[in-house]
């Protein structure tokens, strides 16, 4: 078996955190813009170790800090791209940038979020990604992915900006992800995946 490839080009995610109930849609703290870090310290490293811990719990690829009920701009992710490679990293106060134009692809895959877990549908994001901000050192950092990860990316960014992927759905897609979502609630307990 060949290999598995791991971008992390600006280090590995954190170990060593405690794993933490998953805030869910409908809290105030998931649909504000999360207040910007200002600090790289010994506090944002544990939290962030906290968020990787819980992400991969969850069996996640992205989680942002306030889907674990913290109020901090700041994501983790470990996803695949198109080509199936993986890329982990650390993302405070991002910004996105995104094709435009002729440029301009959208990818209409499925999409979920761990904060209503359990419930997927497609919802159109462009096939490309590209993220600014600081890593956990306060480092500038840049990620750019296609496939899931310019999804993951997107997603990330705007939970930290109090949107969640519901927001961007049209009524009737808004519905069928609530239905999918209650029809498996009782499989995500009060304190899933703690």
């Amino acid at each position: 078996m060949p290999e598995e490839t791991v971008h992390a080009p600006y280090g590995l995610l954190p170990e060593g955190g405690t794993v933490r109930p998953m805030t869910r849609w409908g809290t105030p703290v998931m649909h504000r813009p999360q207040a910007r870090v200002t600090s790289y310290d010994e506090e944002l490293r544990s939290l962030v170790a906290d968020m990787v811990a819980t992400m991969y719990a969850a069996d996640g690829v992205g989680l942002a800090a306030c889907q674990i009920g913290a109020d901090l701009a700041v994501f983790v992710f470990d996803c695949p791209d198109a080509a199936g490679e993986r890329h982990l990293g650390v993302v405070c106060n991002p910004s996105l940038t995104l094709p435009e134009g002729k440029d301009r692809q959208l990818d209409d895959g499925e999409e979920g979020c761990l904060s209503l877990p359990g419930a997927f549908v497609s919802c159109a994001r462009p096939d490309v990604a590209t993220v600014h901000g600081t890593g956990l050192d306060g480092q500038e950092v840049t990620f750019t992915g296609d496939g899931l990860l310019a999804r993951c990316l997107q997603h990330e960014t705007d939970h930290t900006l109090g949107t969640v992927f519901g927001d961007r759905l049209p009524t009737k897609q808004r519905k069928k992800l609530q239905k999918a979502h209650d029809k498996v609630a009782d499989d995500f307990p009060e304190g899933w995946p703690a």
